[in-house]
């Protein structure tokens, strides 16, 4: 008998909260919250918050053989981090310029390119001067690792032999290879680093 109450009061109380929640009136609004244009569900005293959450990427603690290669791999955190924003950017308007001019003739083609990379000169020259060599080599192995291509194929494609030529042997005075695609395994911290900044996941 008191089992039979008990199952009895529970399905009670059951049936009165989703009576409650189903007769309640919602309404959605929009609200400013610091700056961002937020939609709120208002029903009765309750206020939800209503957001699209940004992929995340879930990885397992990273083991280290010293504290060396701690601090190296801190370090590339650091700079993708600063990075990031300017790589996926780089890779979207590549993929841009390959579509928009798919079918131009050469001349075409070239102009074109040069109007867009005039209008990223301007916006991101003072960014780029003031990179560190480590910055820079972080944003290209994320550009050559999302478009599975070396930084001087990308260049030879946009700029044409010679000027990818040219980068090519200025980025040896730093000890640096243009020619030398990004390949999984060679640096693992930097492997490491990378899978955490995927930048496919953030494209569409």
């Amino acid at each position: 008998m008191y089992e039979r109450f008990n199952l009895l009061l529970i399905c009670t109380l059951l049936y009165f909260v989703s009576w409650s929640q189903d007769t309640l009136p919602e309404k959605e609004v929009r609200r400013v919250v610091q700056g961002q244009v937020v939609k709120l569900l208002i029903s009765g005293d309750d206020t939800l918050y209503i957001a699209d959450l940004q992929d995340v990427n879930i990885s397992s603690p990273r083991q280290f053989k010293n504290y060396d290669e701690y601090k190296l791999y801190m370090r590339y955190k650091r700079y993708a981090a600063d990075v990031y924003p300017f790589a996926k950017e780089a890779i979207e308007v590549y993929r841009q310029i390959k579509e928009e001019t798919e079918d131009l003739k050469r001349g075409k083609r070239k102009k074109y390119i040069r109007t867009v990379n005039k209008e990223m000169k301007s916006d991101y020259k003072d960014t780029f001067k003031n990179m560190t060599r480590m910055q820079g080599k972080v944003m290209i192995k994320m550009i050559e690792r999302e478009l599975d291509v070396s930084f001087f194929d990308l260049i030879k494609d946009v700029k044409g032999g010679f000027t990818a030529g040219y980068w090519d042997t200025f980025s040896r005075l730093y000890g640096y290879r243009l020619r030398d695609k990004y390949q999984k395994g060679d640096e693992p911290v930097l492997d490491a680093v990378l899978q955490d900044f995927n930048i496919t996941a953030k494209l569409k």
